[in-house]
């Protein structure tokens, strides 16, 4: 897929194409389009980032709880899947799943959303210190967090649909 290709589809084509993009939530993709055309992909993220920017908190929290929590054996998207294989997380000792699972439980219960990481070039223990530390955030200062990883989500994403 292309830029090119993006900026001559029609709408239902763009969304299909990039409603993936923001887990479960292809009216981030519905929002740009209007926006065409996108000179390269640094143009298209900052249009899709902007979209959520400017979406109701309602809608944010909805893209936030959107996404899976981290290591679950439960069906999730074949690209966070990908996702978090790439990052370990698909070979967690049963202490680490169960330490993984207890602390995901955790920040869902305190926060209202999934903890979200941007895993890609992350390791498992990277992700499991950085859901120890974010477990004491605020939770203002949580949601913003939370929303700044599913922008870099969305680039990976972008960059892998656009390579």
């Amino acid at each position: 897929m292309t830029i090119a290709f993006l900026n001559a589809s029609d709408l239902e084509i763009f969304i299909a194409a990039l409603g993936w993009i923001f887990e479960d939530s292809p009216w981030v993709a519905e929002r740009v389009w209007p926006l065409r055309p996108f000179p390269d992909v640094d143009a298209l993220h900052r249009a899709m980032l902007s979209a959520v920017e400017n979406a109701a908190r309602d809608e944010q929290l909805a893209l936030l709880r959107a996404h899976p929590d981290l290591g679950t054996r439960a069906r999730i998207s074949d690209a966070s899947q990908a996702e978090q294989a790439g990052a370990g997380l698909d070979s967690l000792t049963l202490a680490e799943f169960e330490r993984l699972s207890q602390w995901n439980a955790a920040y869902r219960e305190r926060f209202g959303f999934p903890f979200l990481f941007a895993v890609k070039g992350s390791s498992k223990h990277d992700i499991l210190r950085a859901l120890e530390s974010r477990l004491r955030s605020s939770p203002e200062a949580e949601f913003e967090e939370a929303l700044r990883q599913v922008y870099r989500i969305a680039r990976f994403r972008l960059e892998a649909a656009l390579s």
